[in-house]
């Protein structure tokens, strides 16, 4: 996604470098103004379209950010990732303190507002700027080159497409617009209904096939981190997953037709991205972890990517999650406690489970795990290098500085919550000076993925060996060895497939913005019925709701009182350093763990980590929220809208809309 501070600065160029540029645009703020001279001039058009990607995109810095447009990461605090309850109105989903059920509380606000005489950045009028460019280029921009007008066309069309998706995601069937309408309270030919979700993903799909068409397989360099033929079809295929799974389809344990689409978009975007150049990256833990650095430059895991710039200023872009992620003894804002069930959740080497059986101890949490846990991991006593100290070893623990008084005191000031923090993606080589201002592009739609949603779609219609096939790429690339399935044993049945297929995203896509649609799209939160129809996804795939769970932290702490605020393990921890890429990593990861356990204790959090007012709370997420309602702002101007079934209308009558229908 072309968004880096180069391509945001090309764009303004534009606006102030060609003649008269400036005042053309400043005048014509109403399209209905633009004169046909407009789309003669590629460099005006240039700057419409880069605006466009600026607008969809200026908001994604950080990884864990959904939602085209507006990029919020509250809903990565959702899940297990992310241990602490937000109080606002996306973190009070989880809230059992908060029901939402009316059109007046509805959370969200993603929809967009009431129609006023301006122009805003929010989806529909995303949406009529992308209509506009479809509707004149031809015409209005004949004396441009066919192939100029056509890649214009086919972003366009990818740009609509990806915003109807997330339109879908959020509220189920939405008003289908494809042309350039004028606001009136009057024309009822502009007054559309919400369409099915099948219509929404029937007109989503069109535009992505449109958009392969008129796409080249790569850009040039100049032009990379535009879309291509191999994003439009790998994102039809993440499309036609959503419409398969529960959540939009009450036939997803009876009938394949779905899973059969969403199978051949997968395995058409796997053969066209193949053939283009594109493909996993590297073949080891290391290029794995090496790949979310390669920067502003062509990488063939990379099937959409932000691009990012460092450096400062109004024009230029950065990256968020390096500031947020490193520790206080690294200069850092304070690090991304990982809650115990992240910490407990990744296999071990050989691709098992982290069970006893299987000699995970969970104290030793560290020892033998599948070689992505050091590299989306650091953890107390593992090295975590940065530009000013590239051996720096991270250090939280605590211990008692004044006995009987509850008092402690941290080790490396790094009052934490966690003894684990995420690294994943994160700059070995990143200057505590300047982690704000950090360049690294995002992955928003890797090669793996695509691969996991082709795993998926074999699962759900009982393809176990294809199922594992796929999941065996994924995890030969990190070295996990390919006995035993490559660890995942014998899979029973499709349900045991499908769980394997969606345990695999939860390692490898883990704090890349997946997970919560993962939840959502299967109903794992509870088994309650959704829209009136039962739901049993949880039992059927025998995984435990996330309701009534909390997402857990805990202290380590030195088992000595110890009466004085000199860190009294100084000289016991010197020499430690746990590194993934040493050649004596086994001996390191041993040294470490005697540490421990000679050493340190586990403790709990003073408050817990899931908590309101300081007192502990479960998860509870209710039904009605996998669809979002429309707010009341929208339904009063609107009054031919309905509203979602689970949330009431603008007049207090319950919702008629279904999404499942």
């Amino acid at each position: 996604m072309k968004t880096i501070n180069r391509y945001i600065t090309l764009a303004l160029l534009v606006v102030l470098g060609v003649s008269c540029s400036d005042d053309f645009l400043q005048e014509k703020k109403n399209y209905g103004l633009y004169d046909d001279t407009f789309y003669e001039n590629p460099e005006r058009v240039d700057w419409y379209i880069n605006k466009l990607y600026y607008n969809y995109f200026a908001g994604y810095t950080s990884p864990q950010a959904t939602l085209v447009g507006s990029f919020t990461t509250d809903q990565s605090r959702l899940t297990e990732e992310m241990g602490g309850i937000l109080d606002n109105p996306i973190g009070r989903l989880i809230n059992p303190n908060f029901t939402f059920s009316t059109s007046n509380d509805v959370p969200t606000g993603y929809y967009g507002t009431k129609l006023e005489n301006k122009v805003k950045n929010e989806p529909y009028h995303r949406i009529r700027d992308c209509n506009n460019l479809l509707e004149n280029i031809d015409s209005k921009g004949a004396n441009l080159s066919q192939l100029y007008r056509n890649r214009a066309k086919g972003q366009m069309y990818y740009l609509r497409a990806i915003q109807y998706f997330d339109l879908m995601r959020t509220y189920g069937g939405v008003p289908i617009v494809t042309t350039v309408e004028n606001a009136s309270s009057t024309d009822v030919t502009i007054q559309h209904p919400r369409a099915s979700v099948a219509e929404v993903v029937a007109q989503i799909t069109k535009d992505l096939d449109l958009a392969a068409t008129l796409l080249p397989g790569q850009w040039d360099a100049p032009n990379y981190g535009r879309f291509t033929r191999g994003a439009a079809l790998a994102q039809k295929a993440r499309v036609l997953l959503t419409f398969a799974s529960p959540l939009f389809n009450k036939n997803w344990d009876s009938s394949n037709e779905r899973w059969d689409a969403a199978l051949q978009a997968g395995l058409a975007a796997e053969t066209q991205l193949t053939a283009d150049g594109f493909g996993l990256f590297g073949t080891t833990a290391k290029d794995w972890q090496n790949m979310f650095l390669i920067n502003n430059t062509f990488c063939k895991e990379a099937i959409t990517v932000q691009l990012l710039g460092s450096g400062q200023g109004n024009i230029i872009v950065n990256n968020g999650w390096e500031k947020g992620l490193r520790l206080v003894s690294q200069g850092g804002g304070g690090g991304l406690e990982a809650p115990k069930e992240m910490i407990d959740l990744f296999p071990m080497a050989n691709g098992t489970k982290p069970t006893v059986a299987n000699n995970y101890d969970s104290f030793l949490f560290f020892k033998d795990r599948d070689p992505r846990f050091y590299r989306t991991f650091a953890f107390t006593g593992s090295k975590w290098g940065f530009k000013e100290n590239a051996t720096h070893t991270i250090w939280s623990y605590r211990w008692n500085s004044a006995p009987n008084t509850g008092v402690s005191t941290y080790s490396d000031n790094n009052r934490e919550s966690s003894p684990v923090f995420v690294r994943k993606m994160s700059d070995p080589v990143a200057s505590n000076s300047s982690y704000e201002f950090s360049g690294t592009d995002i992955f928003e739609y890797r090669y793996a993925e695509l691969l996991l949603n082709i795993a998926e779609c074999y699962a759900a219609k009982g393809d176990i060996a294809n199922t594992v096939a796929y999941i065996g790429k994924v995890r030969n690339r990190v070295g996990i060895p390919a006995a035993n399935n490559y660890g995942l044993g014998t899979l029973a049945d499709k349900y045991a497939a499908i769980n394997a297929a969606l345990y695999e995203r939860r390692i490898e896509l883990a704090y890349e913005g997946k997970r919560f649609w993962d939840v959502q799209r299967w109903m794992l939160y509870s088994d309650e019925a959704v829209s009136g129809t039962i739901n049993n996804t949880c039992t059927k795939l025998d995984l435990p709701p996330i309701n009534g769970t909390q997402r857990t932290g805990y202290n380590l702490r030195y088992k000595i009182a110890n009466a004085t605020t000199i860190d009294p393990l100084i000289a016991q921890r010197a020499g430690i350093s746990v590194d993934p890429d040493a050649a004596n990593f086994a001996a390191q990861i041993t040294a470490l763990a005697n540490f421990y356990t000679t050493n340190l204790e586990v403790e709990p959090l003073d408050t817990p980590m899931d908590n309101v007012n300081g007192t502990a709370v479960q998860i509870k997420w209710r039904p009605n929220y996998y669809i979002m309602g429309l707010n009341n702002g929208i339904l009063s101007q609107n009054t031919w809208l309905q509203q979602t079934i689970g949330w009431t209308g603008a007049t207090g009558g319950p919702g008629t809309y279904n999404y499942q229908e």
